[in-house]
């Protein structure tokens, strides 16, 4: 197997290991204001994620710099077409980040509300721009003979567009509601598992359909089998109470859709939605083989050490967390 292709399922890795793990912290986000009644059971959810989501937004610098190194062509053709709602994504994780610090800075329930609105769109628009990027890539792009984006900004955007950014949104939620119900306790922990066993399968509904539309080699069609099978587990997981294996289903069903959707492509990485314009191919839009080699060894080091240490930071903040673990405020007290 050539560096090329291993780069690729590389890639295919990073891009379902970030929606796994940024998929639950997302979720989390969205439900500050919905799920929690108060501001204690808020303070739950934000710590339930606290130790662990800058290093899950580690993997959307690693997908990424890998896309812009290993393959260059697909990286400027694709980025290219989504920089208003890439620049979008950024300005929500950076807002989301700096809320998440600065909503206990004070004691004033207006100061917190306004930073857990900014949590709340932070978490949503992250989902729906990187889900419709990731569509669109597989549905295709207006491309020319040379491998330049052709046509209006608008033109990008498809049925495999607003499916992929539902999906990763519905699939965030329901991520978020199986990690919340597997990481608290008492009545938050009940709400989760009721509305997870209640709308699972419907949040999941528009990446199944994403899926759908992808059949047509036997990749695909083992890669969606697979997501309908973690989907119905993650419901009846959900409503037995064994929120540690709804958890794991759900990473199944984005395991198999990151299967689905990147094995349909292979060998390409971007295909043309302009009629007799082939389609980017895995070794025309590659590096050359010495980047892909010195990528590879630097990969070789690297990646085993942000592995062990992110596994080491979940294992030590494993355990449930409940309103009785949540300390009195002691922000200073807004002026008057």
């Amino acid at each position: 197997m050539g560096l090329h292709i291993f780069w690729f399922c590389l890639i295919a890795l990073t891009w379902t290991g970030y929606l796994f793990l940024e998929g639950f912290d997302f979720g989390v986000g969205m439900l500050v204001r919905g799920l929690a009644r108060g501001d204690t059971e808020r303070r739950v959810l934000v710590n339930t994620i606290g130790p662990v989501w800058d290093g899950n937004e580690v993997w959307l610098i690693v997908s990424a710099g890998a896309m812009f190194a290993a393959f260059p062509a697909w990286y400027a053709d694709l980025f290219a077409a989504f920089y208003v709602p890439l620049i979008l994504v950024l300005l929500a994780l950076i807002g989301r980040g700096v809320a998440f610090d600065y909503r206990g800075k004070v004691e004033n329930p207006r100061w917190r509300a306004a930073w857990d609105a900014v949590i709340t769109v932070g978490s949503v628009i992250p989902p729906l721009g990187i889900g419709a990027m990731l569509g669109t890539n597989v549905g295709g792009i207006p491309l020319d003979a040379q491998g330049n984006r052709v046509g209006s900004a608008l033109d990008v955007f498809s049925l495999h567009s607003l499916l992929g950014a539902l999906g990763v949104l519905g699939f965030s939620l329901a991520h978020g509601l199986a990690y919340t119900a597997l990481k608290t306790e008492g009545e938050l922990r009940d709400r989760a598992r009721r509305l997870l066993r209640r709308y699972g399968i419907v949040l999941l509904l528009p990446l199944l359909a994403l899926l759908a539309l992808q059949l047509g080699t036997i990749v695909a069609g083992i890669g969606f089998v697979l997501a309908v099978l973690g989907a119905l587990t993650a419901w009846w997981r959900a409503g037995a109470g064994r929120d540690g294996q709804a958890f794991a289903a759900l990473g199944v069903v984005i395991a198999a859709a990151g299967v689905t959707l990147f094995g349909s492509l292979f060998p390409n990485v971007l295909v043309s939605t302009v009629e007799g314009v082939p389609p980017l191919s895995v070794a025309k839009a590659a590096s050359s083989p010495y980047t892909l080699e010195v990528m590879t060894w630097i990969a070789a080091f690297a990646t085993p050490a942000v592995l062990i240490y992110q596994a080491w930071s979940y294992w030590v903040f494993r355990k449930r967390i409940g309103v009785r673990h949540i300390p009195a405020a002691h922000a200073p007290k807004a002026a008057a």
